[in-house]
């Protein structure tokens, strides 16, 4: 128990290093990119809300970061490639066919490789410590203690929907009434699956899905764009 919540707190503070590199290369860019996105400090002691969250995997039936019995197959092969499918999808509908024509800058959703690595591992770790480290060991902290777990699933699936509708409903995008309905699904079936595999093995195997989806939209089409669009 000790040793799996020490792998727990050293995996996390691991990506809080990477993080803080984020922020001190990001600032080397400075003043280079119009659309450049530079985390401040306070993100990390923001970060630091989710160390307690460590502690309860196992008492929230959560399987720890590095538990034994998972594969990481399940850990991480599988799970990054459903988030690359979902990569995948946004980039055919809000490159291929609604933006087909080249970019003159950078868009905003992207960032300059390869500093773009840094960010988004950093933007990826922030959402799932809050959409799902957090609240779903809460939840499932209750499932557990209530009744004596009788109910446990219920609670699960509840605090599954529950957090798998937050995205999708912060980031309803502009447009018509069927890019909002792709958009409000893709983000949900996401999020849900992510819950999932969170209870399936553990909170990298969320973050995993997370980290596929970036590769492919973020970072994939921000290298593209900047190197063959802009180039051009």
């Amino acid at each position: 128990m000790v040793q799996k919540t020490r792998y727990n707190l050293i995996t996390y503070f691991l990506f809080l290093i990477i993080a803080i590199i984020g922020i001190l290369y990001g600032n080397t860019l400075s003043g280079d990119y119009r659309f450049l996105r530079v985390w401040e400090y306070t993100n990390i002691l923001l970060l630091l809300i989710g160390v307690p969250f460590l502690f309860l995997q196992t008492k929230a039936k959560l399987p720890d970061f590095w538990q034994k019995d998972i594969s990481n197959k399940f850990r991480f092969l599988l799970p990054v490639a459903i988030g690359i499918v979902f990569g995948i999808l946004d980039v055919l509908i809000f490159k291929i066919v609604l933006h087909p024509q080249p970019y003159d800058e950078l868009p905003p959703f992207t960032q300059p490789f390869p500093y773009s690595l840094f960010l988004y591992f950093s933007g990826a770790l922030e959402v799932e410590v809050f959409y799902r480290l957090i609240p779903l060991t809460i939840i499932l902290l209750l499932g557990n203690w209530y009744k004596d777990g009788k109910y446990y699933f219920a609670f699960f699936v509840a605090g599954s929907i529950l957090t798998a509708l937050r995205e999708p409903l912060e980031q309803i995008p502009e447009g018509g009434i069927l890019l909002i309905i792709y958009s409000l699904i893709a983000g949900f079936l996401m999020n849900l699956l992510q819950a999932i595999w969170y209870r399936k093995a553990g909170f990298l195997a969320s973050l995993s899905i997370r980290l596929g989806h970036y590769l492919i939209w973020h970072i994939l089409l921000g290298i593209y764009i900047e190197y063959v669009e802009l180039a051009v």
